[in-house]
């Protein structure tokens, strides 16, 4: 874990009113790797079954089974599918025991659970691989124990529903449960996970689904803003080791000091959906900069990108206005300055152009201390050069 004495470029300090966040050791330079961190838990997004429409992954590593893929079946059950022998071994070590696989094997077979809306399946999923990290790795699990996250009463139907199902049809072997232990997971987990996507090319509708959760002990440290001056990359198809590694990398410079923060969702929410999920999933509301100014935009003022995420311009408008579906599309202006819209910057500049991406670009890492030109996307992975912004 980070701690204040860690000789990382990140320290952990306590801000009034925003609890536990990482600030900056150092100055950081855009494109700069901040950090790269490990998921101390991974489960799949799906319910425990997956529909037939939707694609297949590795049940170790999540990345895409291709055809050409190595396809190894869990010897034990025939609905896990691994990408090779390796990664089968090393599930079979941890994320995918014996306990594990006879565990999905009777949830499988509960009616109960399938009466349930699909979002418990999903849960169901998490406590289990939450009470298996408690078998091998009982150091872990007392990380995951200490994250932030504190248990709601209107919760309190799906943990007792869930603890009551766990306990009756598959206990974990040697490991007493009780409903304030799950209902503490649950809510760990609400505040925690971190979605793993599936690729851009398998979007529906414009959205993109999750294929797994992880949690990250340090990354969990991250506060958000509406405008980051960092975000995450992962590269679960493409990284041939530890692929679920989640890297953070700086957007722009910022001095020593300075709290370095990721945007929990796509920027381009306006003010009001972005108020609404930040209350709904994270228990606050948000009073970064970005929101100071749009709290007093009238309805007809807010703003955000075009469909191809650019700002355009004309003399008559104001520079940023807003969809009716809530995105943040930007408007026709005769310039963009910090006088009319502080943050319109961001969107010319960080804000990925190809359709439906909604990504955020930072540079590449530099090179011998030589700041990149070339800027890469962290949802499509588009590059970008810094020309093909004049």
């Amino acid at each position: 874990m980070l701690t204040a004495d860690s000789g990382s470029v990140l320290r952990l300090v306590e801000i009034e009113g925003r609890g536990r966040a990482l600030v900056a050791s150092q100055p950081l330079k855009a494109g700069q790797i901040v950090l790269q961190d490990s998921p101390i838990v991974v489960y799949s997004a799906f319910p425990l079954v997956k529909p037939q429409s939707s694609a297949s992954y590795c049940d170790n590593c999540f990345r895409i089974l291709s055809s050409s893929a190595n396809v190894v079946p869990c010897p034990l059950c025939s609905h896990h599918l691994f990408c090779g022998p390796n990664c089968l071994t090393a599930a079979t070590a941890s994320s995918h025991s014996p306990w594990v696989c006879q565990a999905f094997s009777r949830l499988r077979d509960c009616p109960s659970l399938f009466s349930q809306p699909l979002e418990q399946q999903v849960q169901a999923r998490f406590l289990i691989a939450a009470y298996n990290l408690a078998l091998v790795s009982p150091s872990d699990f007392q990380v995951l124990l200490s994250l932030q996250g504190q248990y709601s009463p209107s919760d309190a139907p799906a943990a007792e529903f869930l603890h009551s199902l766990i306990l009756s049809v598959c206990p974990p072997p040697s490991l007493p449960i009780s409903i304030e232990l799950t209902a503490a997971l649950l809510a760990k987990d609400k505040l925690n996970a971190f979605g793993l996507m599936e690729p851009l090319s398998l979007q529906q509708d414009g959205e993109r689904s999750v294929r797994a959760y992880g949690i990250y002990p340090k990354a969990s440290f991250f506060n958000h803003d509406c405008l980051p001056n960092a975000c995450r990359f992962d590269y679960l198809d493409s990284a041939p080791a530890q692929n679920t590694d989640m890297i953070v990398r700086m957007i722009h410079d910022v001095p020593v000091g300075r709290e370095i923060c990721l945007s929990y969702f796509p920027v381009n929410l306006n003010y009001s959906a972005r108020q609404k999920r930040l209350t709904e999933d994270y228990g606050f509301t948000c009073n970064c900069d970005r929101c100071k100014v749009e709290a007093n935009w009238s309805d007809n003022e807010a703003d955000v990108i075009d469909d191809n995420g650019t700002v355009e311009e004309n003399e008559d408008e104001e520079i940023m206005e807003e969809d009716n579906d809530g995105q943040m599309v930007a408007s026709e202006g005769d310039e963009v300055g910090e006088a009319d819209f502080p943050h319109a910057y961001f969107f010319v500049r960080y804000m990925c152009n190809r359709e439906n991406c909604w990504g955020t670009l930072a540079p590449l890492p530099p090179s011998n201390d030589v700041q990149s030109k070339v800027l890469e996307c962290n949802v499509c992975g588009n590059h970008k050069s810094e020309e093909d912004m004049c």
